[in-house]
């Protein structure tokens, strides 16, 4: 059992599902749903990279002023 649902549940709401909207209409409403998904880890990827590249920036003049700072 998965938290108290059995397997034979899942499968007459799957049923049911088809029978309601159709296979095609169910295919549709599946690659949709895999295209936000993909899409939302695509931005939450590019976001952290950004956030990756502001840090190493970051660094990188941070270490230039004590460099600075040391020589003068």
């Amino acid at each position: 059992m998965l938290g108290g649902i059995s397997i034979w549940q899942l499968l007459i709401v799957l049923a049911i599902l088809v029978l309601i909207f159709g296979t095609k209409k169910l295919k549709n409403l599946g690659s949709d749903l895999g295209g936000a998904v993909k899409g939302f880890k695509e931005a939450v990827d590019k976001d952290s990279s950004t956030e990756e590249e502001k840090t190493a920036q970051h660094k990188v003049i941070d270490a230039d002023v004590k460099k600075d700072d040391k020589s003068a």
